[in-house]
């Protein structure tokens, strides 16, 4: 069924390309973003989202010239799909990536669920597992990484995004509203698999990534699932693809690039460590694109 979404941060790496997916999918999306994003059908609103107000009245608006013909007003908002951030620490002081984004998570949260939108998805990140802007060589608890990990970043971003978590946990708690987390992994576009090779060259590359990555074609996917899938309150999901980005078996990588990490189950023989189970058994996930697809070839 076609849903009225507002998504911000849409004309980001991941944003693009997710918006792109839910077109396809034939929902209507109206963008909120600092720059604009070049795909027909979909208007770009210029909002602040540390800017309450500015928040409360872009969920309240018309999605285009189109909304004034009814003569009704604006049209209820199905969803609301928040990615809308500074994307990765050393862009910002980090003062300024801690506060861009967690008040304007808390900002589109409050005015969605305050305007009574019922689903809202929000990008949290696999550095809240502690390891990608890690000082030094840090390890993992254990693998695999899940959902239910004792996350525990160091950097301002991954701690903005463990906040965000807590925030739309609250929120969820208050209203009753849908709202689920994405833990997205390392946002891979189709340009980027020419880099493919050289991090299969070199696994420990890969150790901060947890070997694993989300196509952000697939990442359009989870977000539509998630959008499809009502009654679940609270949820974190982990937003990554089926598979470990080596050559060798997962676990003979993870033994021998992780040594100290305690491996707690029987992992798949190529399963990311990183674990997608999750949208897999609840969404419904199915990978769409996996690496090997456009590994280049000599």
């Amino acid at each position: 069924m076609s849903k009225r979404i507002v998504f911000t941060g849409g004309s980001g790496k991941a944003g693009r390309h997710a918006v792109a997916y839910l077109l396809a999918q034939g929902h209507t999306v109206f963008n909120l973003d600092l720059k604009p994003l070049d795909i027909e059908g979909v208007n770009t609103l210029n909002a602040d989202l540390t800017d309450s107000g500015q928040v409360f009245n872009a969920l309240s608006m018309h999605f285009d010239f189109d909304g004034f013909r009814t003569g009704r007003g604006p049209a209820p908002v199905d969803a609301v799909v928040h990615f809308g951030a500074v994307p990765r620490v050393l862009l910002q002081p980090d003062n300024e990536t801690f506060k861009a984004n967690v008040v304007s998570t808390y900002n589109v949260i409050e005015a969605a669920t305050k305007l009574g939108i019922r689903k809202i998805v929000i990008a949290s990140s696999e550095t809240t597992y502690g390891v990608c802007f890690a000082e030094g060589d840090r390890d993992y608890h254990a693998f695999p990484l899940e959902e239910d990990y004792d996350i525990d970043p160091m950097d301002s971003y991954g701690l903005s995004k463990l906040v965000n978590e807590k925030t739309a946990r609250a929120f969820a708690a208050r209203t009753g509203a849908d709202i689920y987390a994405l833990r997205i992994g390392n946002v891979m576009s189709p340009e980027d698999y020419a880099n493919f090779p050289g991090y299969l060259a070199n696994p420990p590359s890969r150790k901060r990534n947890a070997w694993s990555y989300i196509d952000a074609r697939d990442l359009g996917q989870i977000v539509d699932l998630c959008i499809g899938k009502d009654g679940l309150g609270f949820q974190v999901f982990n937003a990554v693809n089926d598979e470990i980005v080596a050559n060798e078996p997962t676990e003979t990588i993870l033994r021998k690039y992780a040594p100290n990490t305690p491996i707690t189950r029987p992992m798949g023989q190529r399963e990311a460590p990183l674990s997608n189970r999750k949208i897999r058994t609840i969404l419904g996930f199915k990978e769409q694109h996996n690496w090997r697809k456009y590994l280049p070839t000599a």
